[in-house]
């Protein structure tokens, strides 16, 4: 990255400890869905800051670049990451949770909150990207969505992972933590649960 990256930050100075978060694979940092779930964390006392990869910024150009591979996605991560002060945890979306998981060792990141791991890809659940989750030392939150086609609730409770990953589910919940309305929940509870328990997470860990 050759030119800084645009951020966008929502939350209180003086707060204890600032979230980086990341998108996911096909949507920027100013998705609704991102918006919330950074506004959400935002009210409850963290500091977030929202970046876009590379190949997403391109996309304001009017260009239609695939995701960058992983080296310069963990690199922009870090970039960014660097520039900031005082306590950070990193985080993201499906694609930008799983970057964070691979560089918060290295980055010395306070904590990582993952919205929807990816697994493995849909229909695949032999191509794991799980080796990693094995040796990880950072203390590490994944929010998972129960039936997620990146990895539902059973085939998760087979994988090997480190002690310091804690996985919780939500309820009936998809890769965007969105339920199926016979669940009896809603996707806007979901989403308010999955704010609740990453914000407290981060507070934890400040």
């Amino acid at each position: 990255m050759t030119d800084a990256p645009l951020l966008r930050i929502d939350g209180p100075d003086d707060a204890a400890a600032t979230l980086l978060l990341a998108h996911g694979a096909g949507a920027g940092m100013d998705h609704e869905w991102m918006q919330t779930v950074a506004t959400g964390i935002a009210a409850r006392g963290v500091r977030v800051v929202r970046f876009e990869f590379p190949y997403m910024a391109a996309r304001r150009e009017g260009r239609r670049p695939g995701p960058d591979r992983l080296p310069k996605l963990q690199d922009a991560f870090g970039e960014v990451f660097r520039s900031l002060s005082g306590t950070v945890a990193i985080g993201g979306k499906s694609m930008g949770g799983r970057v964070a998981t691979t560089v918060a060792d290295e980055l010395g990141a306070a904590c990582v909150v993952v919205f929807g791991y990816p697994f493995h890809p849909p229909g695949k659940p032999e191509t794991l990207r799980t080796e990693h989750l094995r040796e990880l030392r950072t203390a590490t939150l994944i929010l998972q969505g129960e039936r997620d086609t990146f990895g539902t609730r059973e085939e998760i409770g087979g994988y090997e992972l480190s002690d310091a990953i804690d996985v919780q589910f939500l309820d009936d919940g998809d890769h965007s933590l969105k339920p199926r309305k016979k669940s009896g929940f809603t996707h806007e509870q979901h989403l308010q649960t999955a704010i609740e328990r990453a914000a407290a997470f981060v507070r934890r860990h400040a």
